[in-house]
This record gives structure tokens, C-alpha cells and sequence, in this order.
């Protein structure tokens, strides 16, 4: 539990700017850049083909991650998220697009589980943090832009109530990874939904392809964000509700001044 309370806290990236800049801008590029100029009736200026298009969004999370590095000599979770992410993106439009035109046979699924592994691995590695030095419920939810934590864990302390704190925060990490478990199948069943149909003989196979993954990302910020956005408020008001019960603190005492 933090003592040091009158250091000021250093100031936190906004995990939202993180996300977008290190996985949600990579991905939409990779989507829209990818088509091959030479299949194209109509290119356009940015169908760059899938190889420049993996260039141009690993340049993203690798910039932000460089910047963030020089800044604070720290490395970025979410860089390397943005990587992992570009890279099976664009490695997996590689390897399935066929130079006649053609993608490889179980395109959709290969996708799907792409698709799944993200939000997996990272439900994972919320659950496996919480006993590391740099718990990821800090980073995302618990953090000190959002919570007064040093009144929170000074007042914990002068209670005695260090067992409880530890295990309301160790069940909102758990509830909080729920979400991006609930994340993964949500991600394979709207790949599925629209790749499933996908002949991969077509000789515009490759085309018909980039506009369903288009397609999925795009309908994934409403049909799979909304759904987690819910999940998160409660996991937010469940930690609230747990802290008040264990210091007698109200909301606004508990949450940093707006």
C-alpha cells in the first residue's frame, strides 16, 4: 500500500488516447490501406496494398512507444499491445491473401481467433498483474486521475482494514477482466457473423475480404464497445461500493475533485 502520499503523483497517459493511438488507428489503417492499388477497377491514393499498409500502422504504436520511452523511461503497455496487435493483423492479411485474387481456406476463422486472442490475452494479463508491482487495473480504472487514492489507503490504514482493501480491489480486477473475456467472444462471433459466408475461391476473394474486415471493425465500436462501456461502469460502481463500505468515505471523497 502506498505511504509516500504527499509525492505528487506522476502524471498517467488517458488510457482511451492509448488505445486509439496504439490499437484502434493501426487496425483502421490496416483495414482501409491494405487493398492492392493493381485489383482495384477504382484505386484510390491510399490503396497502398497490404505490406506498406503494415508500415504505416506499425509506425503508430512504435512512435507513440518511442516518444513515451524518451519521456519517461518507461516502456508502454499499450505500444506493445498496438504491436501485437498490428502485427497479427497485417501478418495474418499476408498470409491469407493469394496473389490470383484468392484468400486462403478458413479465412474466417483464422480472423476470428485473431480477432479473440487480444482481448484475451489481456484479460489474462489483468488478472496476473494485480500481484505485480503495476496491477493494470491501475492503469485502466484505478488510477490516481480518477480516485483519491492516498486518502483511500490512508484511511484504510488508520481502520485496519488492509485484508478487506486488498480483496475488494482483487475483485474488481477480476470483474474488470470479465469484460474482455466477454470482449474475445464478442470479437469471434462478429468476425464469424460476417466473414462466414466468404467464398475464398473468388478471384476478388481478397477484395470481398478487406471490406468484412472493414466492416467488423467498424460495427465492433457499437456492437461489442457499448456492451463492455456498461461492463465497465459496473465494475466502476461495484469498486466505489466496496471502498465506501470498508472506509465510510462518500463518492466525492473517494474519486479526485472535477
Amino acid at each position: 500500500m502506498t505511504t509516500e502520499d504527499n509525492k505528487p503523483s506522476p502524471a498517467q497517459e488517458h488510457p482511451l488516447a492509448n488505445i486509439l493511438i496504439n490499437v484502434l488507428i493501426p487496425v483502421l489503417a490496416l483495414s482501409y490501406l491494405s487493398k492492392d492499388a493493381a485489383m482495384q477497377a477504382e484505386a484510390k491514393l491510399w490503396h497502398i496494398g497490404p505490406l506498406k499498409a503494415l508500415f504505416v500502422a506499425l509506425a503508430f504504436p512504435i512512435g507513440y512507444g518511442v516518444w513515451f520511452f524518451v519521456k519517461t523511461r518507461k516502456m508502454n503497455f499499450f505500444s506493445g499491445l498496438g504491436l501485437l496487435s498490428v502485427l497479427l493483423t497485417g501478418g495474418l492479411t499476408l498470409f491469407l491473401w493469394n496473389k490470383d485474387g484468392t484468400v486462403k481456406e478458413h479465412a474466417a476463422v483464422l480472423f476470428g481467433l485473431k480477432e479473440a486472442s487480444i482481448p484475451f490475452v489481456l484479460g489474462i494479463a489483468i488478472i496476473a498483474s494485480h500481484w505485480s508491482k503495476t496491477p493494470l487495473l491501475r492503469t485502466f480504472l484505478y488510477n490516481d486521475t480518477i480516485f483519491d487514492i492516498p486518502k483511500i489507503e490512508r484511511k484504510v490504514g488508520e481502520l485496519g482494514r488492509e485484508i478487506d482493501y486488498s480483496k475488494v480491489i482483487l475483485n474488481a480486477t477480476i470483474l474488470f477482466a470479465v469484460s474482455f473475456f466477454l470482449s474475445t467472444l464478442m470479437n469471434f462471433g462478429m468476425a464469424m457473423w460476417f466473414l462466414s459466408d466468404l467464398d475464398h475461391t473468388a478471384l476478388n476473394a481478397r477484395e470481398i475480404y478487406n471490406e468484412k474486415v472493414a466492416k467488423v471493425t467498424g460495427w465492433g465500436f457499437l456492437v461489442i464497445g457499448v456492451p463492455i462501456m456498461g461492463f465497465l461502469f459496473i465494475t466502476l460502481k461495484k469498486l466505489l461500493a466496496g471502498l465506501r463500505s470498508i472506509t465510510g468515505l462518500a463518492d466525492d471523497e473517494l474519486m479526485m475533485p472535477r
